[in-house]
């Protein structure tokens, strides 16, 4: 059988456990593809905070703000601020739609490429916006290269990543996430200074597209997804590469090829397939791990930060301080689960996790 796209049984389940320099540094490069999620999750509510910005874009927000008493957090009740920060996450929404589609017909590598470099594109749009409608465009292009590339990279690494290891490897999408937040929230510190710093920080985001990108070209796509698409010969090439030899990859090969041409006999759409009696708890659980997770508002109030400290009374710059400090033990977090996961297992951690979250959420009495 065929696991995250290594052979697990047979006489080929001695090559599963291996970690090899060339796994490492593929794996890393992908997960560095959460970098310009986590930087556009850090930026945004900084930006937001300037006032050189909303001075450009929103001045209604300003001018509520010189008339707020006692709680600032309403003076951001604008539409146009609402459509330049959710511009991106409706983008996403729509191209993530049909980015499971390209990324089995193109590969997982090329949905990376595409995603890193319509985020670019976005980045300087923003970076160079003179008026609304640049910048929320640019944020559509942003929202464009986070939905490929959230799509692409979790299933890159699923695929690489050797089975015993596959949790901890994962996770470094989110310590990427994690890196990209925190940089992203101390270049807002830096920048809140200057008239002109909201262009940077809004520009800056091309760097970890161009990071992402570049690496993605210098990698090979899976071998599951090669042998998906017909390209034996490259898909052999690959596993030599990941495996640190050319000897014994026929078997896992041979695997990799009965387990594709197995899915294409049954020759059934997998949105239907998963809909069956049978598969209805893994749809249940698909839809509600990841629901429930975002009804937290762990997102929100990472995006929102320094507007949510500002609103409770703290200055500018405690604020983003403080969103500082909120990223760092988000990292530290990270890091932990990525030292636990393969050792106790996903479901103590969403158990632990829970718990942890349930109790501190409980107001005090």
């Amino acid at each position: 059988m065929a696991v995250g796209g290594f052979a697990v049984d047979g006489n080929v389940g001695a090559f599963s456990g291996r970690i090899t320099a060339s796994v490492v540094i593929t794996c890393i490069v992908a997960a560095s593809g959460g970098l310009i999620f986590g930087y556009d999750i850090g930026i945004s509510g900084g930006v937001t905070t300037m006032r050189p910005f909303l001075k450009k874009f929103f001045p209604s927000v300003l001018r509520k703000a010189a008339q707020a008493k006692t709680n600032i957090y309403c003076v951001y009740d604008s539409q146009a601020l609402t459509a330049f920060t959710s511009s991106l996450y409706i983008a996403g929404l729509a191209s993530s739609l049909v980015a499971s589609r390209l990324t089995a017909a193109l590969g997982r590598r090329n949905i990376m490429v595409l995603g890193g470099c319509t985020f670019f594109a976005g980045a300087a749009i923003n970076g160079g916006a003179e008026n609304l409608f640049m910048l929320i465009l640019g944020r559509i292009l942003l929202g464009f290269g986070v939905g490929f590339t959230n799509q692409a990279t979790p299933v890159y690494l699923s695929e690489m990543a050797p089975h015993k290891w596959r949790g901890a490897f994962n996770t470094g999408f989110q310590f990427f996430i994690g890196i990209g937040v925190v940089t992203a929230n101390c270049l807002n510190y830096g920048a809140a200074r200057l008239s002109w710093g909201w262009r940077l920080s809004l520009g800056l985001a091309a760097v970890p597209a161009t990071v992402m990108t570049i690496g993605a070209l210098l990698i090979s796509d899976t071998p599951s997804s090669l042998v998906e698409r017909n390209k034996l010969d490259e898909a052999r090439k690959a596993l030599a590469r990941v495996r640190g030899t050319d000897a014994d990859i026929e078997p896992e090969l041979a695997d990799l090829v009965k387990s594709s041409e197995v899915a294409k006999a049954a020759n059934r759409e997998p949105f239907v397939t998963i809909f069956e009696r049978q598969y209805r708890p893994h749809l249940v659980m698909s839809f509600a791990i990841p629901f429930f997770q975002q009804v937290t508002g762990i997102n929100i109030i990472a995006f929102y930060a320094p507007v949510l400290f500002q609103s409770v009374g703290f200055g500018s710059d405690s604020a983003l301080i403080a969103a500082i400090i909120l990223g760092l033990v988000n990292l530290g977090s990270i890091l932990v689960s990525t030292v636990m996961v393969d050792r106790f297992g996903r479901r103590f951690l969403f158990l632990q996790g829970g718990t942890q979250m349930s109790g501190l959420l409980v107001p005090p009495q």
